[in-house]
């Protein structure tokens, strides 16, 4: 059967105007990353590149917004559009680590032609509904899921792991592949898909537009500070007696700062423990340390993480009998960077005789694999955790283990093993990796002297050392003997 022009014409129109009726799904894409990612025990090697895949969706003046986890450690990224085979190269605009998203640019425009920007909306409510769209591993096509809101708390950000933010839970499946897609009511952005929850079933969470909005404003001045933190320990105030001997009502009301944790200088000049804090930001604070946001019970730290790096937040605390205010200013804190995941820096390190030393992190304890509990002694787990409720000096510090023992001649019979941490090299004490290749420099000796943190000493013969990394650097293929990052320098 034969169609006339004017059939072929409606027919024709017909197409047209259901690409243009698509739905929110047309401003979602589908995002194709090649990464490579260092190993942090062999810290000169990298991994085979590897390819994975997530979601994002098209926000407004043409940028792509997703998780930062989707992107990581990139070499190469593609995007796809909807029901489009056609890969578009795409670049890292702004990265956020510790809220886990990223702005991505594609520079052909045609991308972006006849894609309608997704708007934000609010905080969604508990009970209510929202429609998950991604690109979940294992399909090619885009997938939608329904779900209920169950809750609204703080929680633990999985890709950063050592920073806790306002997150969102709902029933709605979030499967690998969704992560960086859009959760949408009423046409809205309501979230950014990004986590679940080993243990919990039918539990997903996304990242709200609370966060979102932060990330987006502060990416303003074209440079990605991050969430400031006021470096306080906040506890519940519930026991009757001690309110009592704070001079504090029976009232439900006040949460108490139990600990400092350094390094905060300039927040620190403005509070001290054991003051009880009563608002913040206007809002009073319950001795549970919540406060009452929109329906929910949330602790008050979700309201610190509304402020930008550089600002202050107002505080009432109740301190010697009296209330008082205070402007608290607040600031990014980058020293406690080890005791999380890293990303989109390799990891320091330094060869001498054969032995390669590196940075204590987490990214270091994971690479030993899933029983690394088992492989390190306490006290290394409280180097890396705790230093922070030390002295402003260690807390700063970025301690260094030995990693990996290069077999060869001159150290052969080190009797020191691997996973101790350096405490001192030359005499001189040890608190970074500028610290270690500075200390061995200097050295003029016969020989260089090392002790660790199980209180074993030993020592290599300066000039064996120097002549076996000659060997083992052309040996094993290591194309330098030392990385120390510049910004460290």
């Amino acid at each position: 059967m034969h169609l006339s022009h004017t059939a072929l014409l409606a027919c024709a129109l017909l197409l047209v105007s259901g690409a243009a009726m698509a739905g929110p799904e047309q401003a979602v894409v589908k995002i194709l990353n090649f990464s490579q990612q260092p190993d942090w025990r062999e810290p000169w090697r990298f991994s085979r590149v590897s390819q994975s895949s997530g979601s994002g969706f098209v926000i407004a003046d043409q940028r792509i917004l997703t998780n930062a986890h989707v992107v990581s450690w990139s070499k190469h990224i593609l995007v796809q559009r909807y029901q489009d085979p056609q890969p578009y190269p795409a670049e890292i605009e702004y990265i956020g680590h510790d809220c886990d998203l990223a702005i991505l640019r594609v520079s052909d425009p045609d991308f972006f032609e006849g894609i309608e920007p997704l708007a934000m909306g609010e905080l969604p409510e508990v009970r209510s509904t929202v429609t998950t769209y991604g690109y979940p591993a294992g399909g090619q096509q885009i997938s939608y899921t329904r779900g209920v809101i169950s809750r609204i708390e703080m929680q633990r950000y999985a890709h950063i792991y050592n920073r806790s933010l306002l997150a969102v839970q709902t029933d709605a499946a979030i499967n690998p592949g969704n992560s960086g897609g859009p959760a949408l009511q009423d046409g809205l952005v309501v979230g950014v898909s990004f986590q679940g929850q080993p243990g919990l079933e039918n539990a997903g969470f996304f990242i709200p537009p609370n966060i979102i909005r932060h990330f987006l404003k502060d990416i303003e001045d074209g440079t990605y500070d991050g969430f400031p933190d006021a470096g306080i320990g906040i506890v519940q105030l519930q026991n009757p007696a001690f309110r009592r001997s704070l001079g504090l009502q029976d009232d439900a009301l006040g949460a108490r700062i139990d600990r400092l944790y350094q390094p905060f200088p300039e927040t620190h000049k403005h509070i001290l423990p054991n003051d009880v804090i009563l608002e913040v930001s206007g809002q009073a604070v319950g001795s549970d340390g919540l406060v009452q946001h929109k329906g929910n019970r949330i602790h008050a730290a979700f309201l610190f993480d509304e402020t930008q790096h550089g600002e202050t937040i107002e505080l009432v605390v109740w301190r010697e009998g009296k209330r008082q205010t205070i402007e608290l200013p607040l600031y990014v804190n980058r020293e406690d960077r080890i005791s999380g995941h890293q990303y989109d820096r390799p990891p320091p390190y330094c060869i001498v005789g054969g032995l390669v030393f590196t940075e204590l992190s987490a990214n270091y304890l994971n690479a030993l694999g899933n029983n690394w509990l088992q492989q390190v002694d306490p006290e290394i787990m409280y180097e890396l955790l705790y230093r922070a409720q030390q002295d402003e000096a260690t807390a700063r510090s970025k301690p260094i283990v030995l990693s990996k023992i290069i077999k060869h001649p001159s150290n052969i019979d080190f009797g020191v093993g691997t996973r101790d941490l350096l405490r001192t090299v030359n005499g001189q004490t040890v608190h970074s990796m500028e610290d270690l290749v500075a200390a061995l420099h200097e050295n003029t000796g016969e020989f260089h002297h090392f002790s660790f943190l199980s209180g074993q000493e030993e020592a290599l013969d300066r000039v064996a050392a120097e002549m076996a990394d000659r060997e083992l650097q052309e040996q094993y293929n290591i194309p330098s003997l030392k990385r120390v990052p510049e910004a460290e320098l």
